[in-house]
This record gives C-alpha cells, structure tokens and sequence, in this order.
C-alpha cells in the first residue's frame, strides 16, 4: 500500500516539475519575443534586437514578474519618444504570452525526463 502512495507521491512532484519548467519556458520566450517587438519600435537593428530581447529575459530573472519588464520597455520607448500608450504595450505582451504559449507547447509536447513518465499505470 504504501508503495501506491509513493508512486501518487512521484506522480505529483513530476506533474509539477513538468509544470514549472513549462511556466519558465514560457515566461522567458514571452519576454524574448515582447522585447523583439519592442526594439522594432525602438528602431534598433541588427545584434542591438537580440541583446535588447536578452536583456528583457534577464531583468525578470532578476526581478520575477511582468511588471518590470512592461515598465522597462514603457520607460525606453518614452525616452526614444516613441509615442506609445500603455494599453498598447500590455497589449503587445499578452500577444507574446499567447504565441509563447503556442510556441513552447509545439516544441516541448511530451516530458523531457525521465521523471517525468507515467507512475503507477
């Protein structure tokens, strides 16, 4: 009996594992494409798009949550004078969080571990 209980045990921890490695993913691409969309308005080109979307992955690393990264790329569009309202910029990171969604679940449809297969049947 307490063998069923470990495997359910096992079952939950690689469920939520599973879960969380899921949510970073998304996150992370999130901001990737939310800072990609970003520095097109910002007028950048060339390796100042990706180090501008990097560095939007590596501010929530540092500070978790959306809302710095919202208020970083408002504050950067403002100081270029790029004349964009806020709505639109939360806007344009949920449309990231949708496609990273999208994205993520395309690419990563089964478990990548080996905790991560079917307990107890």
């Amino acid at each position: 009996m307490s063998d069923i209980f470990r495997e359910i045990e096992q079952s939950h921890e690689a469920k939520y594992k599973l879960d969380e490695e899921q949510h970073f993913k998304v996150q992370c691409r999130r901001n990737r494409l939310f800072g990609l969309w970003a520095a097109e308005r910002l007028g950048y080109a060339g390796s100042e798009v990706g180090a501008y979307a990097y560095a939007l992955v590596h501010l929530d690393l540092e500070k978790p949550g959306h809302v710095d990264v919202a208020k970083k790329v408002a504050d950067d569009l403002h100081s270029a004078g790029v004349a964009v309202e806020a709505r639109e910029i939360h806007a344009a990171l949920a449309r990231s969080h949708l496609t990273a969604v999208d994205q993520v679940t395309a690419a990563y449809p089964m478990p990548l571990d080996r905790d991560h297969v079917q307990v107890g049947g």
